[in-house]
């Protein structure tokens, strides 16, 4: 798999025009959703090098990651003379960039595209690494592929654009990169001024954390290894947003991964010794800044269920990734039935729920 470049932009017209010219094309095109038509697409008007694009907008939010919204994408793709030397812009948060990356990488077996991530989320996560997809049958991103961008432009400036629960939900994975990396940069995450924040701070913070997942993702580009350290959070995170998409009361994803967070340091801390000053501080960031994900007793077989489809397992065996400290990570643990609805109940207990 290629490696991707990741700039973090100092102007973004200079940045996108010269990712641009890197990447030979017979045509352009501009995906967004109806969010970023609005609010980012008029911030990259008027630059000569997207002079011929054409846009392609499809619905926001992760209701429209599907297969007919995919086959919407190669559609017009098709009916606007698109070819395998063609180039797609991906403008949007982490659905647009998945969907779009996915839409790229089967197009024609494959065309080139660029990510400029608007929203926290895929700054930190969602454009970088190669992960492209979409949800299907109930279960999030079943279908995808790892098909790198050429290039990832990061301009923090579209950040001042996000409400607070957007804002929060790429925040999530922010913790999650301070949890696998440092303490220093876990504490910074934990004191950083959420409700007044110092864009010029974020952005550095941004860029450490991208620096994160390039890290790990440079090492293990497939996740056979060490990449799996990414998923702290994700095995129980996603299926709390499963059951919340199946209940009709979806959930941004961030939000799921820091419920998801509170659940699996507390295996953590059970079964790999993660330190419990640790454990409360970050439970104690979770319930100010995140609330609850409520579900009671009745829905732990069905949640159950739901983290056995996670494409980390192996032959029907729940893996997690756990911490013994910050930093120090253990790949493929496993826990019985009777643990994790001792996590549930944990849960519940500090969350409120």
């Amino acid at each position: 798999m290629n490696k991707q470049e990741v700039i973090l932009c100092q102007g973004l017209e200079n940045s996108l025009t010269q990712a641009i010219d890197k990447c030979p094309h017979d045509k352009l095109f501009i995906l967004t959703d109806e969010h970023t038509h609005r609010l980012c697409l008029p911030k990259l008007e008027g630059m000569p090098a997207l002079q011929k694009a054409e846009e392609i907008c499809i619905g926001a939010e992760d209701v429209h990651k599907n297969i007919e919204t995919l086959v919407q994408v190669w559609q017009t793709l098709s009916e606007r003379g698109a070819t395998r030397h063609s180039l797609l812009i991906n403008l949007g948060g982490g659905m647009v960039t998945d969907l779009g990356g996915f839409a790229a990488a089967t197009f024609k077996r494959g065309i080139t595209y660029i990510n400029i991530p608007t929203t926290l989320l895929a700054m930190v996560d969602a454009s970088v690494g190669g992960k492209t997809g979409i949800n299907f049958n109930g279960l999030k991103n079943e279908i995808g592929a790892f098909a790198p961008a050429a290039c990832v432009l990061i301009e923090t400036e579209f950040l001042r654009t996000l409400d607070a629960h957007n804002f929060f939900s790429g925040y999530a994975e922010m913790l999650k990169h301070g949890l696998i990396s440092t303490p220093k940069h876990l504490d910074e995450l934990l004191a950083f001024d959420t409700e007044r924040p110092d864009y010029e701070h974020l952005k550095q913070l941004t860029g450490q954390s991208v620096q994160v997942k390039e890290y790990i993702v440079e090492q293990d580009p497939k996740e056979q290894g060490i990449r799996k350290a990414l998923n702290l959070g994700h095995t129980v995170g996603h299926a709390f947003e499963s059951l919340a998409l199946a209940e009709n009361r979806p959930v941004l994803h961030g939000y799921a991964v820091a419920w998801g967070l509170v659940c699996e340091l507390y295996l953590s801390h059970i079964q790999a010794g993660f330190p419990k000053e640790r454990l409360r501080q970050v439970n104690l960031f979770v319930r100010e800044h995140y609330g609850c994900f409520n579900f009671d007793c009745q829905h732990y077989e069905r949640l159950y269920e739901l983290m056995k489809h996670d494409k980390k397992n192996t032959a029907g065996i729940i893996n997690f990734t756990l911490l013994k400290d910050i930093g120090d990570i253990s790949l493929n643990q496993t826990a019985d039935k009777t643990t994790i609805f001792e996590m549930f109940d944990f849960y519940r207990e500090c969350m409120g729920a």
